[in-house]
């Protein structure tokens, strides 16, 4: 059968190979499956039926789909035979677009369909599944695989603006077809926005509403169906794309927004509703700011009129629920200067230290410090929490602290304050002498005495216990400090690693970013230092996944003299990196070959870009 599918490519009709097929021996076995499923649940299940009973496509249609798949996964050497394909499939699909969109097969077949469909095709199938009115749309959003060919469908929608000026210069009728979809789009939004509180509060409804939104904003993000296997779902963060929306779909945008406002109490404790309302805050934080505005101001409203005991703002039990924590953080990332201005003062202000110890309010509290950082209420926010340093730290909410570090990168008046806190949290500030051991102790979160035990602070302790314990957020703490404009008590605690140490800094996955972005930050004669410290390293690191990467990196901060070194030792082990999997690719970077060969032509080279380097860097100075 797959034989077929590629004939049918060809020019061969699709109703053609229905017709053959009918010839088929096991049609007999076909028809008892279909019989027999004919009144059971849908192969999509959780559809708008409420779980009721419904027909489902007979085992030859579903193998037939299965197909369909494949062939499309092989992809097309051209666009006629890829059109033909396409028209084919589809001829099959109308008339019962509802089944082939709620079965399991059918839907992941629609979904690889519909990116190589024309304006038209997708719209047919929208207008199919919607029905004359629009009113089929909601059974089809909430289905578990219905929801992801509606989400497959408007995604469409972002090929309009190139796809309608491209046939407008040919002067073809594709340019209708886009409109022709356009009004399908709008027809969805209609009824969106009159069953917003069914739509919303759906598991999978919820996610079409929120691709929709992302179609009439004009930004699109990456599919869901392109997730990793046991990954994670992206983050309302995620890259998005740009698209000109067409001028219908403003008016459209602000009142689903504004359906929306209405039911922000479901919004607020319902996390699929939630998700919905952040991903409008986003989209307009991008694309409307004033409707962002209202949004985030009537939300505010909303959370603060509530009642809670004297004395007591309401906001502060929303930011240790789950569900209203998270549309909070989304709000402060959106919000203007007076609003979190004026959260601070009448509903924050004395109580970021509880909040930050709090297993879900401490985000909020990240959030807020990041948001503010543009503005002087960083200050406020800053002061505050700098007196619970210590109990942040030691209740493992190590966000709270990184996000402050990195805020102090653009406010160097508190860069200080903020390191000496550490010191003194890490117990390693009195006596000076113990400063210089403050790197190990902030990639391990660990204070001195744990981390060195009952050895005597004089001495050489620090250097005899070797580097171990590289966490995640210890690294990330670094590398934040590592922005500010004073480094020089990381570089010194550096300096007092042993080569090994270095070693296992850079070859760590956690610690080679450390040593990356202390490195590459550093003055040339700071740099020479610790790559002197490194000499008898350099093809261990090369042939390290991590540090291999850091070598390359350090590699175009380096002066030419610094260039020579590592080539230099690099050079007579050509066998055994060019046959590592990763130190080939640092061979290569290098120009090792180059470096063997013509050492005259290599120095040229090396001292042109490092000439260029630092005229780019002067004038970015």
């Amino acid at each position: 059968m797959t034989e077929k599918i590629s004939q049918n490519t060809k020019g061969r009709g699709m109703k053609e190979r229905t017709e053959e097929r009918k010839q088929r021996p096991w049609k007999e076995g076909g028809k008892k499956r279909q019989r027999h499923g004919e009144e059971e649940r849908g192969r999509g299940g959780g559809g708008g039926d409420g779980g009721g009973l419904r027909k489902r496509l007979d085992a030859m249609s579903v193998g037939y789909f299965r197909r369909v798949s494949e062939r499309l996964e092989e992809g097309f050497a051209e666009d006629e035979e890829k059109a033909l394909f396409v028209e084919n499939v589809l001829s099959e699909v109308r008339g019962r677009a509802f089944l082939v969109a709620t079965d399991v097969t059918g839907s992941v077949t629609l979904q690889r369909l519909l990116p190589l469909a024309s304006p038209a095709q997708v719209s047919g199938v929208l207008a199919e599944l919607g029905g004359a009115s629009g009113a089929e749309f909601q059974a089809v959003s909430c289905d578990r695989c219905g929801g992801h060919v509606m989400e497959s469908a408007l995604r469409q929608m972002s090929r309009w603006t190139g796809e309608t000026e491209h046939h407008l210069e040919e002067g073809s009728s594709e340019a209708g077809d886009c409109g022709t979809l356009e009004a399908q789009v709008l027809c969805l939004s209609g009824v969106v926005t009159e069953q917003a509180a069914e739509f919303i509060r759906h598991t999978h409804g919820s996610h079409v509403v929120r691709t929709l939104i992302h179609t009439l904003g004009g930004c699109i993000g990456p599919a869901r169906s392109q997730t990793p296997a046991g990954g994670k779902e992206s983050k309302s963060s995620a890259v998005l794309t740009d698209f000109e929306a067409p001028p219908s779909f403003g008016p459209v945008l602000r009142r689903l927004a504004l359906a929306l406002i209405e039911n922000v109490s479901t919004c607020v404790t319902d996390s699929a509703a939630s998700a919905v309302l952040q991903t409008m805050l986003a989209v307009c934080h991008r694309k409307r700011p004033k409707l962002c505005k209202r949004l985030t101001k009537g939300i505010m409203g909303y959370l603060t009129s509530l009642s809670a005991a004297p004395g007591v703002s309401p906001l502060l039990v929303f930011l240790k629920d789950q569900a209203s924590s998270r549309l909070i953080e989304t709000v402060l990332q959106t919000s203007h200067k007076a609003l979190l201005r004026d959260l601070y003062k009448n509903h924050l202000r004395g109580q970021l230290v509880t909040l930050a110890l709090h297993p879900i309010a401490n985000f909020p509290v990240q959030r807020l410090t990041a948001a503010s950082t543009s503005y002087k209420l960083f200050l406020k926010v800053f002061e505050e929490l700098i007196e619970g340093l210590e109990a942040i730290l030691a209740a493992g909410h190590m966000g709270v602290i990184i996000q402050l570090a990195e805020s102090c990168a653009e406010w160097e008046e508190k860069q200080g304050q903020l390191l000496q806190c550490l010191l003194q949290a890490f117990h390693c500030a009195d006596p000076p002498s113990l400063q210089t051991s403050c790197l190990p102790l902030f990639l391990s979160l660990l204070t001195h005495e744990v981390y060195y035990g009952d050895q005597t602070a004089g001495g050489n302790s620090e250097t005899q216990r070797p580097l171990a314990s590289i966490c995640y957020h210890g690294s990330r703490l670094v590398q934040s400090l590592a922005k500010f404009k004073d480094r020089t008590l990381l570089l010194n605690s550096l300096r007092q690693l042993s080569p090994a140490d270095l070693l296992t800094l850079g070859t760590d996955q956690s610690g080679s970013h450390v040593l990356q972005a202390l490195l590459t930050s550093s003055s040339d004669k700071g740099r020479g230092k610790i790559l002197r410290r490194l000499e008898g390293q350099y093809v261990q690191l090369a042939c390290s996944r991590f540090g291999s990467r850091v070598l390359e990196a350090v590699w175009n901060s380096t002066t030419v003299s610094q260039k020579q070194g590592i080539a230099q030792e690099l050079a007579p082990s050509e066998s055994v990196l060019r046959s590592d999997q990763f130190a080939r690719h640092v061979w290569g970077k290098l120009a090792l070959t180059h470096f063997l060969k013509r050492r005259g032509q290599w120095l040229e080279i090396q001292t042109g870009q490092s000439k260029k380097r630092k005229m780019f860097n002067d004038i970015l100075e």
